[in-house]
């Protein structure tokens, strides 16, 4: 699945920040992700408690 800037997602699994998991946020990203990134997505907004997280595809649904 692609996602585009402002997509609102669920995080089922992040391995980045496992607290992320099961919590909602929105993708930043412009442009699918690359090797800078590793072909994760950057999900902001996700609570006030934890900062931008770097999931894969496979770990996002959306909301």
């Amino acid at each position: 699945m692609v996602f585009k800037a402002g997509s609102r997602v669920r995080i089922v699994s992040c391995q980045d920040d496992p607290r992320a998991a099961g919590r909602t946020g929105r993708i930043v990203d412009e442009v699918p992700p690359g090797p800078l990134t590793e072909g994760r997505w950057t999900v902001v907004r996700i609570s006030p408690l934890i900062g931008p997280v770097l999931c894969h595809t496979h770990e996002l649904r959306p909301a």
